[in-house]
Parts: C-alpha cells; structure tokens; sequence
C-alpha cells in the first residue's frame, strides 16, 4: 500500500511538471486558435505578414522578460523596470542628437540600466528594503531623472542604424525578421544555457526556492542578489535601446505599465512569483502569448481598456494556478 501510494504521488508529480513545461505552450496556441477563429480573416490573423509584425512587438518585453526572469527565480520582484526603459531610451536618444557614435550611444543606454540595477540591489542587500517597496520606489526615481535630462519632451535623433533594431521590414530583406528580434532569440539561448549550466545559475535557482538554506551552503547572497539585479537591469537598458529604435526618439514617457507585461509574460511563461521556478523559454513563450493578445485584440478593434482588463485576468488566474500547483506539492 506504501508503496502504490509512493508510485501515485510520484506519477502525479510527474505528470504536473509536464503540465507546468507544457502549459506556456498550449496558452500560445489557444490564444492564437480563439483569435483566428474571431477575425473576419483568419488567413490574415496567420499569415507570415501578421508573424513579422507579432515578433517586432514582442521584442522589447522579450528581452525585458529574460531580465526578469533572472529576478523572479531568485524570489525578487522588480518594478522600476518600465522607467528604466524610459530613462534609457532619453540616454541613447540625447548621445544620438549629441553627435555621439551609434555604438557608444547603445552602449551607454544599456550601462544606465545595469546601474539602476546595480543600486536597486545595493538598496535591496544593504539596506534590508524589500524588492517590491525598493523597485518601486526606483519607478518614481528613474522616471523623474529621464524627464529632467530630457527637459520634459522628447527627444528626436538622427537617421542611424539604431533606428533599424525594431523595424518590421529590416534591410536587407534577407534578415526576415527585425534585427531586435534576432538579438533577442540570441540573449535568450545564452541566458538559459547561464540558468541551467553554470554554478551562477544554479545559484540563483537556489536562491528563489530557500535562501536561508542556500545562506547555509555557503552562497554569497548578498552578493549574487546584487549581480541579479545588476545584469537584469543591463536587459531592461537593451529594452530601452529598442524602444528608442521603434519610436525614433527618446521619450521619457514611454513604457508606462510595461512592467506589467513582462511581469505578466515571466508569470504566464511558469515563473513563480514564490521563487525558485521558470525558465527563459516559457518567458518567451509568454511574450509571445502577450503580443497575440495584443495583436488579436486591436485586429477585433477592441479599446486598449479591453486588453488591460483581460491580461490583468490573465495574470491572476497564472498566479492562482501556481499557488495551487504548489499548495497540491507541499500536501
């Protein structure tokens, strides 16, 4: 009898990691199902136009989702990310105008937001602040420093290849999709070879599922919750680069509730909000669940308030299935 009863809850477990890595996957594909079925054009909705045009909008919270996926596992949360975004964008786009070379402009925007990371983590470690109370305040810092640098209005720049990262029809036509996207598939593989094969990301895994018991084996917390944020923050700078790139100016309004998005995709995608779980993959998986939506919902010619009520129940109902699967692991 112990035994049948170890080989169900061995089996059951089995079977609710498949459903955990599977789930992202068949959130994708009903969401695209339901869409193609609404639209009076469902070839369109399909077509490998409508795909170029998903994967360009999807870009900015890709690359921001990786960022935070690092955060999430390790049991963090970070809210400043959409200002981080913003102040980044006004960095670029102020060397740009300034006569800066392209290159150092990127640079510099995504070293703003490793440094903004870098502080929330010197705050969150040194300070005893909480994630979500440090972030958040940091929201309010970052987008106040991205108006004042940019004198409350936007900031144009001249013709670079920088304004090519997000286009939907790239030159040379070769490259099929954005150049955005291609980096962001890039960052994506690498990160998740970092998460699954390196003592660092073993360590932050560690970190998320019991920090007191990885205190004890020895990990250097302080130290990697700072390298978390830190690197996170580099991502979210690159988001700021391409959304700089979409719109072809520095706007130090933009991005406002993007943290919304890439939470909601890191969340959809597997990760828990407890720690200790997700994966690169299912975050991408999830922005790309975001971006249909989105897409889906302006073909419909549905109201923005429609989308916002939707992912917010979206999110909720992800958090609620995560708190289910692991209240049925701990029983």
């Amino acid at each position: 009898m112990v035994a049948a009863s170890t080989d169900q809850k061995s089996l059951a477990t089995f079977l609710r990691g498949w459903l955990a890595r599977l789930g992202p996957f068949l959130g994708l594909i009903l969401v695209i199902a339901v869409f193609a079925l609404l639209t009076e054009s469902p070839a369109r909705y399909l077509s490998p136009f409508n795909l170029r045009i998903v994967l360009a909008q999807t870009v900015i919270v890709a690359i921001g989702a990786i960022g935070m996926t690092m955060i999430i596992v390790s049991g963090g949360i970070d809210l400043s990310v959409g200002s981080i975004i913003a102040l980044s964008s006004v960095v670029t786009a102020l060397l740009l105008r300034a006569g800066y070379p392209p290159t150092i402009a990127v640079l510099a925007g995504v070293l703003v937001g490793g440094l903004v990371g870098l502080v929330n983590g010197l705050v969150i470690t040194g300070l005893r602040v909480v994630p979500f109370i440090a972030t958040l305040g940091m929201l309010g810092i970052a987008r106040g420093v991205a108006k004042w640098i940019a004198g409350q209005q936007t900031v144009n720049v001249p013709q670079t290849w920088v304004n090519e990262l997000a286009v939907t029809f790239p030159t040379p036509s070769w490259l099929l999709l954005a150049p955005g996207v291609w980096v962001a598939l890039l960052l994506s593989v690498l990160t998740a070879i970092v998460l699954r094969n390196t003592v660092f990301g073993r360590r932050v895994f560690a970190l998320g599922s019991n920090e007191s018991a990885a205190r004890a084996c020895g990990i250097p917390v302080v130290r990697l919750k700072i390298w978390i944020y830190s690197l996170a923050g580099l991502y979210f700078g690159l988001a700021g680069v391409t959304q700089m790139s979409r719109l072809r100016q520095g706007d130090p309004t933009v991005a406002v509730g993007a943290e919304l998005d890439i939470i909601a995709a890191v969340v959809i995608g597997g990760g828990s909000l407890s720690g200790g779980e997700g994966s690169i993959l299912g975050s991408m998986i999830g922005a790309l669940i975001m971006a249909f939506l989105r897409n889906g919902c302006q073909q419909m010619g549905w109201p923005n308030y429609i989308q916002e009520i939707i992912i917010g129940g979206i999110i909720v109902i992800a958090v609620a299935i995560d708190r289910f699967r692991h209240s049925r692991t701990f029983t």
